[in-house]
């Protein structure tokens, strides 16, 4: 009996030396994670409000979760509401208030002489795979760097949604959009839409991934593809980045990738409407673009986003 039970306690030994040794590890968040949220915070670029509520470390399950996280339930100091409260990382409140402020907001006066005062959005962190496909890599959403934004509302109370309005030709709802998804490039590293793959039909996907640098800055992931003529940015004497090509949604870059610059749309979108144009009736809700059960055909699967 003794003879059988050495060699056991001989392997159990040897395991336990090599996980001492860090042979054995368990998996850990990205160092570069919590310190782009520390940086965040030293900075002051998020001040908690009766909108913008701090919450305790979520660690886990795995390497999900953030060491601070915010419960946001409103943006712009309150004036642009959510239809429902999100969870997400220091760093990217203060990215999406810039991109509402500085291209959203103008686009909105510019097309319908009208502010934007409400976003739909399907979610923001969630542990989930890439697009919920089993056995594919973590989503940005799963470390609450990344947010699916469904929708605008315009103070005259029209809504603008993307699964509907998107595709149409000819129309200041869509131009508004494709003008919001081009300029959405400015703030983010990763911004997917419609046209991107069949999960993104029906809202746009924000996110800070770290695609690494380029010779023109932060490499950026921009899909659909950014229009004919976009101006890069000033180069910073990086070299430049290799294409590779990687799964949507994650921290990773795509083929092809370049910046999505809003200056440049203006030729291939229709001009905007007179601000003293009557606003369009408010459709009846339909129940179209929520993150439910709606899907493009039969045969494909239901995507929920949140």
């Amino acid at each position: 009996m003794a003879r059988s039970v050495w060699p056991i306690f001989l392997g159990g030994f040897a395991l336990s030396s090599l996980a001492g040794c860090g042979y054995v590890e368990r998996a850990e968040r990205p160092a570069w994670r919590t310190q782009a949220e520390n940086v965040c915070l030293s900075r002051g670029q998020v001040k908690p409000s009766a909108y913008i509520e701090a919450r305790p470390e979520i660690s886990g399950p795995g390497i999900c979760g953030m060491t601070h996280p915010f419960k946001v339930s409103a943006l712009a100091g309150g004036a642009i509401p959510l239809d429902k409260p999100v969870t997400i990382d220091c760093s990217m409140i203060p990215a999406v208030e810039a991109w509402l402020e500085e291209v959203v907001q103008p686009i909105a006066l510019a097309r319908f002489g009208q502010r934007v005062v409400g976003l739909d959005v399907f979610g923001a962190y969630s542990c989930r795979s890439v697009d919920n496909i089993a056995g594919a890599q973590l989503s940005e959403h799963a470390f609450g760097n990344a947010i699916d934004v469904a929708g605008f509302r315009l103070a005259d109370g029209r809504d603008i949604v993307i699964v509907r309005e998107w595709k149409k030709t000819d129309s200041q709802e869509s131009a508004f959009l494709h003008e919001a998804h081009a300029g959405a490039c400015q703030h983010f590293t990763t911004v997917l839409g419609p046209g991107a793959d069949v999960f993104h039909y029906n809202h746009f996907h924000l996110d800070l991934a770290m695609h690494g640098g380029t010779d023109t800055g932060p490499r950026r992931y921009c899909k659909p593809a950014p229009p004919a003529g976009a101006t890069p940015t000033q180069p910073d004497g990086l070299p430049p980045a290799p294409e590779i090509d990687e799964p949507m949604d994650i921290a990773q870059g795509g083929a092809g990738a370049e910046p999505m610059i809003l200056h440049g749309l203006s030729a291939q979108l229709p001009p905007p409407a007179p601000a003293s144009a009557a606003p369009a009736p408010r459709p009846a809700p339909t129940g179209e673009g929520r993150p439910s059960d709606w899907d493009v055909t039969s045969s494909i699967p239901t995507a929920r986003f949140d």
